[in-house]
């Protein structure tokens, strides 16, 4: 299949699969993006894609990401008529006690603005904690790998409503109905 992509940013990067048979391609940060605790920012990737009628792209979280920090890619969908900027959702779950925060909002953001550069920490897992950034504050680099993407096809259903559904074993049973334990 032919999935055909545009750059919207000159730092955007084409994506690739990672290895043969992957199901998903990374998807990759154009912009440096600082997350504190308990906010959910979006990532730019500087990509457009035109996929083929019948198709939908699935943004999903990376593994290691997901093990290694507190930051949660949101799922997301990008239909096939879609043809704007495809962008992360991310957030930081961390937690955060308020006497951690030396500086108020508006020079959180001012120092954020002009000097990303004094930003440090460890740059293994993008964890950073400097000035005015609540412990457990991430940032993402321009050119990280921050998402993977899966394109798949898409059924789509034709509804009709009745007044009774089809009986099954299970009726109305839901969350957690089927115990914790494997048998």
């Amino acid at each position: 299949m032919n999935v055909n992509i545009k750059k919207l940013h000159e730092d955007a990067v084409i994506p690739k699969y990672a290895h043969d048979g992957d199901a998903g391609f990374d998807l990759v940060a154009i912009e440096d993006v600082i997350i504190e605790p308990g906010e959910t920012a979006l990532v730019k990737t500087g990509l457009a894609f035109e996929l083929p009628d019948g198709y939908e792209m699935q943004i999903r979280p990376r593994s290691g990401i997901t093990l290694k920090t507190k930051l949660r890619v949101q799922l997301g969908t990008i239909d096939s008529h879609y043809r704007g900027e495809v962008g992360v959702i991310v957030d930081n779950i961390a937690q955060v006690k308020i006497d951690e925060i030396d500086l108020n909002e508006k020079e959180v953001t001012y120092w954020t603005q002009h000097h990303p550069e004094n930003i440090e920490g460890d740059e293994e897992t993008n964890h950073y904690q400097w000035g005015g950034f609540p412990h457990g504050t991430y940032i993402i680099r321009k050119g990280d790998r921050i998402a993977q993407a899966v394109i798949a096809p898409v059924s789509r259903a034709q509804f009709t409503e009745v007044e009774t559904l089809g009986e099954t074993a299970r009726g109305e049973g839901g969350f957690g109905s089927s115990g914790v334990m494997a048998e």
